[in-house]
């Protein structure tokens, strides 16, 4: 089996959006997959998504409804100008779309941008809604890409991703998947560069400027979320109404408040990784002093940061891939790593209407 996908994927650290168009192969004589990435870009938000993305939680019923219409056209539009510069050819495209809520404890989530949209928009049949039958089937419906992890990067001990949250995927001893989210990370940290007109922290260097402060530290991992067991995955509710109170409490000076947060990201992984090599990706992989600082703290283990392409794509990549084993009737969302009742393959289809 040979299919093209483009994956599409907008991250809660609102950095944009980034395109992937991935040519996956399974050999069906090992069931093993292996992919190359012939196109890949990123699509920076204008000032006015950004907020709408960012507020989206606020609107009128109707106010949202209409935001999710024009964001799968916004992103239809975005990929068939993405797919026409590169002369590529996808099969399907697969959208993560942009979680406004994730509360799988009351069994909901949402992740808007119209799967119609984009269908029409780009011509292309589009596969998305890939996390709300998992979280239908009692599962968190994240994280979601361990099950790439486990097939495109299995020769790493650890994948670990640095977005708006960090997740983490391994094996377990028994051959299961296993995977959870372990701290917030660029949705708190660019959440108070964008206060001083900064999207981000540039390789970590306002941080490293600043001191910790112990007392919010210790207060930071005390939070109730890090003594949890279980599958278990952060949303930007609990970020809103825990972490940036309780950092905002302190009243410190910008290069403090990332140092300490850094610090606090720093001692969450190390207290999950055991040993070995580890794949970092996400935009943190990119943030020298926040890794320097992880390195510290997890000496037993060797941070294996991969070309940009992989580092700042993979999400995308995955979820193009999400998309192939949809299509291979094959199941993307796993029990070990949800906690749903089973096994499941998790995404809707729209058909564009055109025959290609």
């Amino acid at each position: 089996m040979v299919i093209e996908i483009t994956g599409l994927m907008s991250g809660t650290s609102l950095d944009g959006l980034d395109m992937c168009h991935v040519r996956f192969t399974l050999d069906e004589s090992n069931q093993r997959w292996s992919y190359e990435i012939l196109a890949a870009e990123d699509e920076p938000y204008s000032d006015e998504l950004k907020h709408q993305l960012a507020t989206a939680q606020n609107m009128t019923a109707e106010e949202y409804a209409l935001l999710n219409s024009d964001y799968g056209l916004y992103l239809g539009t975005r990929v068939r100008e993405f797919i026409s510069r590169n002369r590529i050819k996808p099969d399907y495209i697969a959208s993560h779309g942009h979680t406004i809520f994730h509360q799988p404890s009351r069994r909901f989530t949402t992740q808007i941008g119209s799967g119609a949209g984009i269908a029409a928009e780009s011509g292309v049949d589009t596969i998305c809604d890939f996390r709300t039958v998992d979280v239908a089937l009692g599962g968190q419906g994240a994280p979601l890409v361990p099950v790439g992890d486990r097939n495109l990067f299995s020769e790493f001990s650890y994948c670990l991703n640095l977005g708006g949250f960090s997740n983490i995927s391994f094996d377990n001893e028994d051959g299961s998947r296993g995977a959870y989210d372990i701290s917030p990370v660029n949705y708190v940290l660019n959440h108070y560069t964008r206060t001083i007109g900064l999207d981000y922290d540039k390789d970590g260097e306002i941080a490293r400027r600043g001191a910790v402060n112990e007392t919010l530290l210790d207060k930071l991992n005390n939070l109730d979320f890090y003594h949890k067991t279980g599958p278990k995955s952060l949303g930007r509710e609990w970020v809103e109404q825990s972490v940036i109170p309780l950092i905002d409490s302190f009243n410190l000076a910008m290069e403090d408040k990332l140092a300490t947060f850094a610090e606090h990201v720093a001692i969450q992984i190390s207290a999950h990784i055991k040993g070995g090599r580890v794949l970092l990706t996400g935009g943190g992989a990119l943030n020298k002093y926040l890794v320097e600082r992880m390195q510290a703290r997890a000496l037993q283990c060797e941070y294996h940061v991969p070309d940009k392409r992989t580092v700042n794509f993979k999400e995308a990549l995955i979820f193009a891939f999400l998309g192939a084993l949809w299509v291979a009737n094959i199941p993307n969302c796993l029990r070990s790593v949800t906690g749903a009742k089973y096994d499941n393959i998790g995404g809707a289809l729209y058909k564009s209407g055109l025959k290609r």
